[in-house]
This record gives structure tokens, sequence and C-alpha cells, in this order.
């Protein structure tokens, strides 16, 4: 089976740059969040909840659920999201099906990297070798997210309050990352730890997730 490296982190801490980093060297990527995204596209079950709950306001010209409209909707909201994540359904079950077919197909050598903001309280966490947790300041995420997503100083305050600390997350995760540097620095360090994890991976040396024991201690 191959090594899966999880990638976790709140918004604009550099997941994505992380993952462009390791599938440069050769690593399938699934990003999860996207994956959940196809799970309500026109025509599925879903939509039609999402819809009939948020109402068709939500969806854009294109006949596509906005996820900008929607999103506005459930962050900050506890209940709201609680109600999109059941409209839904089985996230779970999409994501372990994407592992299990790289168990499946893949050998010890090769390599895939699970990326979710919610890896951890998902459980995902479960499937991989190694979690590892990208943190940044406050001041960076503001200024990242403004400028990848056009979003007012409002809609990012509210984005950034929907999150998790990273504080909350580190006992789950066998590496934090801090990103608050360029994105040269990121990719060199997450590079660095992934050469090292890959060769105790093929030696047999690399220990066990601390995910597992953190999970039975009960989640923290």
């Amino acid at each position: 089976m191959p090594l899966i490296i999880g990638i976790t982190g709140s918004i604009a801490t550099g997941k994505s740059t992380a993952c462009r980093a390791l599938t440069a060297m050769g690593a399938v990527h699934c990003d999860a969040d996207r994956l959940v995204h196809r799970m309500y596209d026109p025509g599925t079950d879903a939509f039609e909840r999402i819809t009939g709950i948020f109402g068709v306001e939500i969806v854009g010209e294109d006949g596509y659920i906005d996820r900008r409209k929607l999103g506005a909707k459930v962050f900050g909201k506890p209940e709201e999201m609680n109600k999109l994540t059941s409209a839904i359904g089985s996230i779970a079950d999409a994501v372990k099906g994407v592992v299990d077919g790289w168990n499946e197909s893949m050998d010890a050598n090769g390599v895939a990297v699970l990326e979710a903001v919610n890896l951890i309280e998902a459980g995902y966490g479960r499937w991989c070798n190694r979690v590892w947790l990208l943190a940044c300041d406050q001041s960076s995420a503001k200024q990242r997210l403004a400028a990848r997503n056009q979003l007012s100083e409002d809609e990012v305050e509210q984005r950034l309050a929907s999150q998790r600390a990273w504080q909350d997350r580190a006992p789950a995760a066998d590496l934090v990352i801090f990103n608050n540097g360029a994105e040269t620095e990121l990719e060199s360090e997450v590079l660095t730890n992934f050469e090292r994890v890959r060769r105790q991976w093929l030696e047999g040396t690399l220990e066990p997730s601390v995910y597992a024991a953190w999970r039975e201690r009960g989640s923290g």
C-alpha cells in the first residue's frame, strides 16, 4: 500500500501550496473538499436537498450552487452548517472510496495526499500514515484570503471566525507547519519533511501516526 499523507488546516494556511509541492514529487492527490462539492452538482439528490433548505437563490446563472452565496448562509452559523452537512450526505463514504482505490492500485513506492479542512474532525486521519497541519497567524490569513477570494473585510472576518484554531488540532497532528513567510519557504519545509517521512516509510521505520492515539483518548 502507498504512503498516505493527510494535509489539513484552516482556510488560507497554505494547504494547496503544500499539496502542489507533493504532487510535483509524484504524489497523487485528492482534495476531499472538492470531492464534496461534486456531490451536490445539479441533478444530484444533495442539490435538491440543499436548494430546498437554503432556497433557489443560491443557484448561479450556470445552474450550479454558488458557493459564495451558500457560504454566506452557513459560515459562522453552526446550526446552518449542520443542516448543510446533513443535506450533502455521507461524505466519509466518498472519501473512503478514494482511499480504498489508492490502497488497491498503488504499492509501497507510491505516495498519496489526502487534503481536507476537517480531516481531523471527520476522522479521515485514520486512513493516513501521517497527518500534517498547516497553520499561520491571523494577519497572514486575512491578507491571503482577501487577495485570493476578493472578499470584503466583513466576509474575511466571517470566514475566519468559522475556522478552528490550529492549537485545537495540533494534538492530533504528527507535524505542524507554520506558514507565515514566502511560498518558497513553505515548499522547502514540505519537501524536507516529505523526503524524511518517505525514507522512513520505505525502510519500515516510520512510527504510527499520533492520530490513532488521539482518537483513543477521546478526540482530545
